[in-house]
């Protein structure tokens, strides 16, 4: 059957040439700019190393602090070292929570006697390897003796281990942060600013720089993060409440100088941390799907319509032969699946083009389309097959497929059914 309705859609696609290959780029524009829309999003919730995890995370990257003092003011933003152990690496029920710096700072590398070049320094604790999945090419990560003693050691990228050393087995090798000596404890593989948590050039335990002593607010805000990592998603309510006990807990503790700590629902998920831009306001996941859904129908209803009448144009063609089939015992219901069944035959070859033009310009346009607004690094966002392509793109892609060709056939399909058998033999489609 499958054979049948592939051997009558090609057929078709010979005897109007100029028509179906005007369908076809039309239905493989309407797929390549849902799929844009799709692949924009999955960046952000996706799973892919060294964030493999996403699925299990939750994120604590700023909250507020007010003081009775203040009025109706608040200080929001990153939390200090101090209340991240307190108010999260204290809690129980996750498997593990790392403490980081909420962001990446441009710093200068270099080598005794060389010049020196900027790369982007991620300062974190020794959990931080266990949460995030890191591809080690040299060496092994700092672990917690190195970060409690606060040694003066590095964990670096194969490029900045190649444009430093010209080689990748670096292991032990010694060069110069910000004019401080730092040992190479590991190499690993680049990682894409994709990966907003964990990306970085260079990572340090913090406990080797001056940074847990940025603080504010009586050192309770400063300059980290931190991301939980859950055993399961099924602990997310769980952890929740354990962070809302000790959140209650920790008020009352610094509450006798008049301070409080505001969270605004966090931890958040990893798609609701990927909308939240500002540490005093909750964004809305709600707001945000519906705005894709919207996208999602413009991108499929406007060229559906197009390709509808396209479709009806074919048919008119084909009025006789429905006719023909009517006759000898066809069902409405048979016929119009069987219109659907061929047009959906074309509409995957041209779904699959779609898909194809899609990721190819997602690997060209990268600097443009995945652009990151409130990025604190100037190197472009770097994407490749393992960051774009998953088992849902290729469902997503589908599905619109399907739908496109649901919304383009089936009306032509139910009018066709409708014909009667004496209108469709002597040609009529009405």
């Amino acid at each position: 059957m499958i054979r049948q309705y592939f051997n009558q859609a090609w057929a078709q696609l010979r005897q109007q040439p100029l028509i179906s290959a005007v369908g076809i780029v039309g239905t493989a524009l309407a797929i390549f700019l849902i799929m844009l829309v799709v692949m924009m999003q999955q960046v952000k919730v996706a799973p892919f190393a060294p964030e493999s995890n996403r699925d299990r995370f939750l994120h604590v990257h700023y909250m507020s602090i007010t003081n009775a003092a203040w009025g109706d003011g608040s200080s929001n933003g990153p939390m200090s070292v101090t209340t991240a152990r307190e108010c999260f690496q204290t809690l129980t029920t996750p498997e593990a929570v790392t403490i980081y710096s909420s962001i990446v700072v441009s710093t200068p590398v270099n080598l005794s006697g060389q010049p020196a070049m900027g790369i982007d320094l991620m300062q974190t604790d020794d959990v931080f390897w266990r949460v995030f999945d890191f591809s080690f090419i040299a060496g092994k990560p700092y672990d917690k003796a190195s970060f409690d003693a606060g040694l003066p050691v590095a964990v670096v990228t194969e490029s900045v281990a190649k444009k430093l050393f010209q080689r990748t087995d670096v292991e032990g090798r010694e060069f110069l942060l910000n004019h401080a000596p730092y040992k190479v404890a590991g190499v690993v593989k680049d990682v894409s600013t994709l990966a907003t948590t964990a990306y970085g050039q260079v990572w340090v335990p913090y406990t080797s720089t001056e940074l847990t002593k940025t603080t504010w607010c009586n050192d309770h805000m400063g300059m980290m993060s931190c991301t939980i990592l859950a055993r399961d998603r099924k602990d997310f309510d769980a952890i929740r409440s354990e962070v809302e006990r000790r959140k209650q807990e920790y008020n009352a503790l610094v509450g006798s100088n008049g301070y409080e700590f505001i969270y605004r629902n966090r931890p958040y998920d990893q798609e609701k941390n990927a909308i939240a831009f500002s540490a005093n306001q909750e964004p809305d996941v709600e707001q945000a799907r519906r705005q894709r859904l919207i996208i999602f129908v413009i991108l499929l209803v406007v060229p559906a319509i197009n390709l509808s009448s396209m479709t009806q144009s074919r048919l008119r063609q084909r009025v006789s032969e429905i006719g023909v089939r009517r006759a000898f015992g066809s069902t409405r219901l048979e016929l119009m699946g069987q219109i659907i069944a061929e047009n959906l035959v074309v509409t995957l070859m041209a779904g699959l083009l779609g898909l194809l033009l899609s990721v190819a310009f997602a690997y060209l346009g990268n600097s443009i389309l995945f652009a990151q607004e409130y990025s604190q690094t100037l190197n472009p966002p770097a994407v490749d097959a393992d960051i774009l392509l998953h088992a849902s793109t290729f469902g997503w892609a589908l599905l619109f497929c399907f739908l496109l060709n649901l919304l383009s056939s089936g009306i032509p399909a139910w009018h066709a059914s409708r014909t009667s058998i004496v209108n469709a033999l002597g040609g009529k489609m009405h």
